[in-house]
């Protein structure tokens, strides 16, 4: 039978990046090394949410045929996870779902630069690693596919292209000064005036 890829890939809509090993791969439990990202999907995206529940549903008619014998499993993994069930203290998965995807090669990484006299929207391609981070958002190119794996099976989601579409707070890094330092005593060490308009925010 043939296998129609098309019926498995999703371009999201807007969504937010986090945990995003998508400049250099990484070793997960030590495993082999791949490029990674979670997508935060809110719930409020419909449309979103109703092309990877097809796009599941396609991976897992495959794996029935090509993976499990012709029977779907009793314990599929399926990828698509409840943020505020599974992350209630994270702030940033309130509200929405949240799936992992990854990718043994880099991948695509750009931005819309506008639009050319075919009326196509055209593309950058970003290589400043500090533009594209936990907690910016972006559109993702992703591809749902059946596993087979040491007594696990379900479908998993390959990392295909990101397109980013706007700045976000950065999640999971480094504290700004200004939390790190905000209640600490200077008074001892450096002249502080209250008049100094040029301060950090």
């Amino acid at each position: 039978m043939a296998i129609d890829n098309q019926a498995t890939k999703v371009i999201t809509g807007k969504v937010r990046l986090s945990y995003a090993h998508i400049w250099q791969p990484q070793s997960i439990d030590g495993g082999e090394e791949k490029y990674s990202c979670s997508i935060l999907i809110p719930k409020s995206d419909k449309e979103t949410l109703r092309k990877i529940k097809a796009a599941v549903d396609a991976a897992i008619e495959q794996g029935k045929n090509s993976k499990w014998g012709g029977k779907i499993p009793p314990n599929l993994k399926k990828p698509l996870r409840d943020g505020d069930e599974e992350r209630p203290d994270d702030e940033a998965y309130a509200g929405h779902y949240f799936l992992n995807a990854t990718s043994k090669t880099k991948p695509g990484i750009a931005k819309p630069i506008g639009k050319g006299p075919d009326g196509k929207v055209k593309f950058q391609e970003i290589t400043d690693t500090t533009e594209v981070y936990s907690g910016c958002y972006a559109k993702v190119s992703l591809n749902f596919y059946p596993f087979d794996a040491r007594g696990n099976r379900g479908v998993a989601v390959g990392l295909n292209n990101i397109v980013k579409v706007q700045d976000g707070e950065p999640l999971a890094g480094r504290a700004s000064v200004q939390e790190e330092f905000a209640n600490e005593d200077f008074d001892d060490i450096v002249d502080i005036s209250n008049d100094d308009d040029d301060f950090l925010n």
